[in-house]
């Protein structure tokens, strides 16, 4: 598989912004292969899978994480497919280690919408170099798009995790580390927001400390199967956290301060 061709402009969007579209990355013949593997999880999740949607609420917001473990597929798109290369580039790194996969579906008529957060509180990992590449499966309104706030990553600033399910929050982290999220939607007037209208084959990377959310999928018929992966550079270090973590992987024997690589957390790049 070829390396992907991006801009030095992509790159410098992506380290000024925290977050950049780039359109037509991924071949159809990925697309294709990752549509089969998201379905069969649905019909058999992981151990991990979360349902988001409260029972009797119309639509399904539908979680899963580690689908490389499951399905050939996807293990492929983490080895294979340019992915590995276009993390490379973007954070300027010399190797990649693959952290993990993160499922996202929200099926028509879904109300319940991804709450603002950023990633990396969540993380037991410490460095700069962490890059999420957010890929839709299916063609993404604007209004059902993740939204961004433009330059969040560079505000240093970590902010406490929530845990949602079921349309809600039902615990957050206490660490005297995190600060309590601000009220960015009371806030529109003093950000700049990002996102896209998008086709199946673009992406978006954005460094794990943007902040994010996204609302419900209102379509009364078009599905948004989004496939998030998480990639990690060189100066990425195995961290401690107080609290819970997400996703919780274990048995990896990495200790604080270790180099991420291990068996749980491969290397995929150089190939």
């Amino acid at each position: 598989m070829t390396s992907p061709t991006i801009s030095d402009a992509d790159v410098a969007r992506y380290r000024r912004d925290g977050a950049v579209c780039l359109r037509g990355v991924f071949p159809m013949e990925w697309i294709d292969r990752l549509r089969a593997a998201v379905d069969a999880d649905m019909a058999t999740p992981g151990p991990m899978v979360r349902i988001n949607t409260p029972e009797g609420n119309p639509g399904l917001f539908f979680v899963d994480f580690q689908l490389w473990q499951r399905h050939e597929a996807c293990r492929a798109f983490a080895f294979e497919s340019p992915a590995p290369a276009l993390a490379a580039r973007l954070m300027g790194s010399n190797e990649v280690v693959y952290y993990h996969d993160h499922l996202l579906v929200k099926e028509p008529r879904t109300a319940e919408r991804t709450p603002w957060h950023h990633d990396q509180p969540y993380y037991p990992v410490d460095g700069e170099q962490i890059v999420s590449l957010w890929l839709p499966l299916d063609p993404v309104s604007r209004d059902t798009c993740v939204e961004y706030v433009r330059g969040s990553h560079r505000w240093g600033r970590w902010f406490q995790p929530k845990f949602f399910r079921k349309g809600g929050v039902d615990m957050v982290v206490e660490d005297p580390r995190f600060e309590p999220l601000p009220d960015l939607d009371s806030e529109r007037d003093r950000h700049e927001f990002l996102s896209w209208e998008m086709e199946p084959g673009d992406v978006i990377a954005f460094h794990a400390l943007t902040l994010h959310g996204a609302a419900g999928n209102r379509s009364s018929e078009r599905r948004r199967r989004a496939y998030a992966t998480r990639w990690c550079g060189d100066d990425t270090r195995y961290a401690a956290r107080v609290g819970q973590i997400s996703p919780p992987i274990g048995g990896h024997g990495l200790n604080p301060g270790d180099r991420l690589e291990c068996a749980t957390f491969p290397k995929v790049w150089p190939r």
